[in-house]
C-alpha cells in the first residue's frame, strides 16, 4: 500500500508542470474551487475525516487520482463538471 501511495505521489509531482500550464492567470472562481473540491471527493479524499498527520499525502494522492481521470478522458473542458458517466468503467 505504501508503494502505491509514493506512486500516486511521484505522478502528482510529474503532473503538477503541466496543470500549472493549464491554468489561466487570473485566480480562481468560486465555482472553480468548488468543482476541484468535487472532483477530490469523488477519488476518495474526504477533508473532514482525513488524520490531519496525514493531510499532505492524502491530498497529493488525490490529487494525482484527479489528474490521471482527467488525462484518461481527455483532459477538463473549462471547468465544466462530467456527471453521469454511466458508460464509463470505473
Amino acid at each position: 500500500m505504501k508503494s502505491l501511495v509514493q506512486a500516486v505521489v511521484v505522478a502528482a509531482a510529474l503532473a503538477a508542470p503541466v496543470a500549472v500550464f493549464a491554468q489561466s492567470n487570473g485566480p480562481l472562481t468560486r465555482a472553480q474551487v468548488r468543482e476541484e473540491l468535487v472532483q477530490l471527493e469523488k477519488v476518495g479524499y474526504m477533508p473532514f475525516r482525513s488524520n490531519p498527520d496525514e493531510y499532505p499525502e492524502n491530498i497529493q494522492a488525490a490529487e494525482a487520482r484527479v489528474a490521471v481521470q482527467n488525462t484518461a478522458v481527455g483532459g477538463v473542458d473549462g471547468g465544466s463538471s462530467q456527471h453521469g458517466n454511466a458508460g464509463v468503467a470505473q
